[in-house]
């Protein structure tokens, strides 16, 4: 997956100021990109945005 050109964005909501967190790039044609912020080149979750909206209105819900 090429994540060239991802904007990254972390929650506002992070805890240990914003060091304990995920990332989100939700800018990439089709896809929604998800990482871990203390080990960016871990390795990268991908969503199609459906996915993504189904799991965020779960969390939300939850």
């Amino acid at each position: 997956m090429d994540l060239t050109g991802a904007v990254w964005r972390k929650s506002s909501r992070s805890d240990n100021g914003g060091s304990a967190c995920v990332e989100v790039a939700k800018n990439l044609p089709g896809v929604v990109a998800v990482r871990d912020s203390k080990d960016r080149d871990g390795g990268t979750l991908a969503f199609s945005p459906g996915a993504w909206r189904a799991f965020l209105g779960l969390v939300k819900r939850d």
